[in-house]
C-alpha cells in the first residue's frame, strides 16, 4: 500500500481523465444518430479520433523534452476541454470530424503524460501491483461514466460539457497534490520496416486489432441502438465489452509467458471469431444475450494487442522496445482509422448483423496468418523472455515507451540479463 500512496493523485487525475474520455466516445455515435447523421458519418468521425491519436502518441516526445510534463498536461487538457464545448455549437459531420481529430491528439498526449509519469515513479519490483491499480482505475471510471448517458440524456450541451469538466479537473491533482516531475524523455525514432523485419506477425495482429475493436469502440453503441437496446442497456453493453477484455488480460498473460506465445494468440483469436459467430447468429435482438456475448468477446479480443505486442518484444533486440512499442502504435492506427469506416458502411448498407461477422473475418485471416507465421519461424524460449508479466506489462501500459524516456529501458534490459 505505501507504494501506491504516492501515485493517487496521478491516479485520481488518470480516472478522471480516462471517464471524460470514455463517455465522449460511447456519446458521440448516439448523439450523432440522434443528429441525423449515418453510421457512415459517425465512422468517419471516429476514423479523425484514431488518426490524432496514432499522431499525438508519435509526437508527444518532442512536446515533453520541450516543454515538460505538467505544461504539456495542462496546453492538451485545455485544448481538449475546448473542442469539448465546441462540438454542440456547431453541427457539423465535418467539424465534428475535425474536433475528435484534435481531441484525438490531446488526449493521447495527456495519457503519455500519466502513464510515463507513474512508470517513472516505479520499480521492477512494483511494476505488476501497480499498473493493476492502474488498469482497475481505468475499467472502473470508463463503466461508471458510461452511465450518465442514460442519468442525463443525449440531448443538449450537457454530455459535452461534463466532458470538458473533466479535462479540466483532470489537472487539479496533480498540478497542486503531486510536486514531482520525470525528467524529459530522449528521442524515439520510428522505423515501419524495422518493426516488420522484427515481427510481421505482431503488425498483423494490432492492425488487426484496430481494424475490430476500434470498430466496436465507435460503432458498438450504434449496434445496440440497431438492434433496439435503451440507451442504459447500450451503456451496459459497452462496459460488458471492456470488463471482459479485463478478465482475461493477465490470465493469457501468464500462459504466454509460460508457453509458445503464439498458441495463446491463436486460443484467443478462436474465442473472439466463435463469440463473433454467436453475437451474428443466435443473440438476436436480445438484451441479455448480446451483453453476455459482448462480455466473452471482449475477453478473447482485448488483450490481443497486449499479446501481440509481447510476442514482438520476445524478438527485440537490446534498445529495440521502444521501437517496437512505437512501430506496433502506427499499424495499429491504421487499422483503427480503416475500422470505423468500413465496419458503418456494412451497418448502414446491409445492417446490424453484418458488424460481428466484419470482426471474425478480421480475425479468421490474421489467425491463418498465425498459422503460416508458425510454421515459419521458432518461437523464442520462455526461459530467454523477460520475467512473467514483464513483456505484457510493456504493452499494457505501452505509452510509457513512447514518453518514460531511455534510462528505464537499459534498466529493464540490465534486470531482463540478470
Amino acid at each position: 500500500m505505501s507504494t501506491i500512496r504516492p501515485l493517487v493523485p496521478l491516479l485520481v487525475t488518470a480516472g478522471i481523465l480516462i471517464g471524460g474520455n470514455g463517455l465522449q466516445g460511447t456519446f458521440i455515435a448516439l448523439r450523432g444518430t440522434a443528429e441525423g447523421f449515418s453510421p457512415s458519418t459517425i465512422g468517419l468521425i471516429g476514423a479523425g479520433y484514431s488518426i490524432g491519436f496514432a499522431i499525438g502518441c508519435l509526437y508527444v516526445t518532442r512536446i515533453l523534452r520541450a516543454i515538460g510534463h505538467i505544461r504539456t498536461f495542462a496546453a492538451m487538457a485545455a485544448i481538449a476541454a475546448c473542442c469539448s464545448i465546441l462540438m454542440p455549437l456547431v453541427t457539423s459531420p465535418l467539424f465534428w470530424a475535425l474536433m475528435r481529430f484534435i481531441i484525438g491528439i490531446s488526449v493521447a498526449s495527456l495519457f503519455a503524460v500519466v502513464e510515463s509519469w507513474i512508470n517513472a515513479k516505479v520499480t521492477n519490483q512494483n511494476r505488476a501491483r501497480t499498473l493493476s491499480v492502474y488498469r482497475l482505475v481505468d475499467l472502473s471510471s470508463v463503466t461508471a461514466a458510461q452511465y450518465l448517458i442514460p442519468t442525463v440524456g443525449i440531448e443538449g450541451p450537457v454530455i459535452f460539457s461534463l466532458v470538458a469538466m473533466a479535462m479540466a479537473l483532470s489537472l487539479v491533482p496533480i498540478s497542486v497534490l503531486d510536486r514531482s516531475s520525470p525528467a524529459p524523455p530522449e528521442a524515439i525514432s520510428t522505423d515501419i520496416r524495422a518493426v516488420w523485419r522484427i515481427s510481421p506477425l505482431s503488425v498483423v495482429g494490432v492492425i488487426a486489432v484496430g481494424l475490430s475493436m476500434a470498430a466496436f469502440r465507435n460503432i458498438g453503441p450504434i449496434y445496440a441502438q440497431e438492434i433496439g437496446m435503451s440507451v442504459t442497456a447500450i451503456a451496459t453493453f459497452m462496459s460488458a465489452g471492456i470488463i471482459g477484455g479485463v478478465v482475461l488480460q493477465y490470465p493469457l498473460g501468464i500462459y504466454s509467458d509460460r508457453l509458445d506465445r503464439r498458441k495463446v494468440i491463436i486460443w484467443a483469436t478462436i474465442g473472439a471469431i466463435l463469440t463473433g459467430g454467436y453475437l451474428s447468429f443466435f443473440a438476436g435482438t436480445d438484451e441479455t444475450a448480446n451483453i453476455i456475448g459482448i462480455f466473452v468477446y471482449g475477453a478473447f479480443a482485448m488483450p490481443l494487442y497486449s499479446l501481440c505486442s509481447a510476442h514482438g518484444n520476445d524478438f527485440a533486440k537490446p534498445g529495440e522496445h521502444a521501437l517496437v512499442s512505437a512501430g506496433l502504435l502506427f499499424f495499429w492506427s491504421i487499422g483503427a482509422t480503416i475500422g470505423p469506416l468500413l465496419a458503418s458502411l456494412l451497418l448502414q448498407f446491409i445492417g446490424p448483423s453484418v458488424f460481428f461477422i466484419y470482426t471474425s473475418f478480421i480475425f479468421m485471416g490474421f489467425l491463418f496468418f498465425t498459422v503460416v507465421r508458425m510454421r515459419s519461424r521458432p518461437a523464442v524460449p520462455p526461459q530467454e523472455r523477460p520475467g512473467r508479466f514483464r513483456a505484457l506489462l510493456r504493452t499494457s501500459a505501452y505509452f510509457n515507451r513512447l514518453a518514460g524516456g531511455a534510462a528505464d529501458e537499459r534498466k529493464d534490459n540490465r534486470s531482463d540479463r540478470r
